[in-house]
């Protein structure tokens, strides 16, 4: 029976992620950690000879957070101009994960219209010597896969 490699496992810093805004790429340096999670919307529903409760998907929603060093008012600026004017922004997100230790390669995945949630406006911690960092709540409205991992090698006994 194969097993898979501990060195196959994806590490987590091994990567890099981009924002995309009005066709401007840019690295995202200052990224600490960004999860992103589709959820699946689903309605219950029993029929004849059947006692449980069934389930059918109906939707879904996407939704994820950033934790980020607090280096750069571009999430600000954004949140101003909605304050502002009204103007909310859309924008993409890049995620690439690549361990060149992993036979598993490359995954590249882009949420769709991302749209931010909450923002830090202005912060200080006087009782930190840590530098600042931020949480970033978003949603997002779609998803592609460019590049999907590959299966790893197994080992044998």
């Amino acid at each position: 029976m194969g097993f898979m490699r501990y060195a196959d496992t994806i590490n987590g810093t091994e990567g890099r992620a981009y924002t995309i805004i009005d066709g401007a790429r840019e690295e995202m340096f200052y990224l600490k950690s960004i999860e992103a999670k589709a959820e699946k919307d689903k309605s219950e529903g029993k029929t004849l000879g059947k006692r449980g409760t069934q389930h059918k998907a109906t939707g879904w929603k996407g939704s994820g957070s950033a934790t980020l060093y607090y280096v750069t008012s571009k999430f600000r600026r954004m949140m101003r101009s909605y304050i502002k004017n009204g103007t909310d922004t859309y924008f993409d997100v890049q995620i690439v994960n690549e361990d060149p230790s992993s036979s598993a390669g490359r995954q590249t995945v882009i949420l769709r219209d991302v749209n931010l949630d909450s923002v830090i406006m202005a912060r200080l911690d006087l009782n930190s010597d840590d530098p600042l960092d931020e949480d970033i709540d978003f949603t997002f409205e779609d998803i592609d896969i460019l590049d999907s991992f590959n299966t790893p090698a197994l080992s044998g006994d």
